[in-house]
């Protein structure tokens, strides 16, 4: 039977330094292996302890930061304290205003869902006693831009007595002047591109291209024109037409819209090709009758004498979050230099 591991605190029974049986280690040796063997699992065993305690710290820092997150989207969603939108005082006489911002569409902060929501808001408020939509965009989508000029249209029957104004800013073309062309007034910058009445669908044929580097186009359909506007293929006369036919239908839509926003303002809307997809300046587009007069958001303000303005155009909670963290971190630093700007001057004249 073998005698490992021997036990260190019985003496050893053969006298030389070197045991007779090869398995078997001194007293002094067998002890140190023990020791180290015993501090080895002691200290896996404090790792995995201090593993689990970091593991629940960054658990409990997730919660408490998911539950931060949610108090702070719920005040920002909720205008209970009669604060009202982006805390500002609704209760007082104000110039309600909503942006329209960038290219119109369903993903975009510029689609009718959330603008229709706002101006309904800024009518319903008998404090706003004006609305303005300020504009500064490409144009987008002729869907969303017309759910927004019905939106336009219905609120000016709704509330005769409450004025809609639209200031074009560096462009209000396309489907952004669908929207403008719903307004009681337009106001325009001289140097803004206004207009672009017209409708268009991009396609191109790239079948030489494909023929050229060896790409074949393997793509299966069912029902005869499905691949209508595909780009490895040239659009038959038919094709050509249909598609043509779906543009005019759109592209009349669009006028209809705006000569009944604009009404007899509209200057000789034929012989001007208004409606041809051009585009002007905001000081021919005056001259044209597309715009009604100059005039930026801040004089459109003085002209109304309201100097309360409150912004009803929505905002994400994380992304105003962040903003505010920004200008409070900007006014933090911007005081920490300020005050060592102070004790530094105050050592220099303490030096002199």
């Amino acid at each position: 039977m073998s005698n490992w591991p021997p036990d260190p605190n019985k003496p050893s029974n053969n006298n030389s330094n070197t045991p007779n049986n090869p398995t078997q280690m001194p007293a002094n040796m067998a002890g140190r292996e023990w020791h180290v063997i015993e501090k080895t699992l002691l200290a896996s065993i404090e790792e995995q302890r201090r593993a689990r305690r970091w593991s629940i710290f960054f658990k409990l820092l997730t919660f408490g930061y998911l539950i931060l997150l949610f108090v702070i989207m719920g005040r920002g969603c909720s205008s209970g304290d009669g604060t009202g939108i982006e805390g500002l005082d609704t209760k007082s006489p104000h110039l309600a205003v909503v942006n329209v911002q960038g290219v119109i569409s369903e993903d975009n902060p510029a689609n009718a869902e959330d603008i229709s929501d706002s101006l309904t808001q800024a009518f319903e408020n008998p404090n706003a006693k004006a609305v303005a939509l300020n504009i500064n965009s490409p144009g987008g989508s002729p869907v969303q831009s017309d759910q927004i000029w019905q939106t336009m249209m219905d609120l000016r029957k709704e509330h005769p007595d409450k004025k809609l104004y639209a200031v074009i800013g560096d462009i209000g073309a396309s489907g952004a002047y669908y929207i403008a062309s719903a307004a009681d007034e337009i106001y325009v910058n001289p140097s803004s591109l206004v207009g672009s009445i017209g409708v268009i669908l991009p396609n191109y044929d790239v079948e030489g291209l494909l023929d050229k580097v060896g790409v074949e186009d393997r793509t299966m359909t069912a029902g005869e024109y499905k691949d209508i506007l595909s780009m490895s293929r040239p659009l038959t006369e038919f094709e050509k037409q249909h598609v043509e036919g779906v543009l005019a239908d759109t592209h009349q839509h669009f006028i209809d819209a705006v000569k009944q926003g604009r009404g007899n303002r509209l200057k000789n809307p034929e012989q001007n090709n208004l409606f041809t997809g051009l585009f002007w300046s905001g000081e021919q587009s005056i001259a044209l009758g597309l715009a009604d007069k100059r005039g930026s958001m801040r004089q459109l303000e003085k002209e109304l004498q309201l100097d309360n303005v409150v912004d009803y155009t929505p905002v994400d909670p994380i992304q105003q979050l962040f903003d505010r963290f920004a200008v409070k971190m900007g006014a933090g630093i911007g005081s920490s230099m300020k005050l060592d700007s102070l004790v530094n001057e105050e050592n220099t004249t303490q030096i002199r």
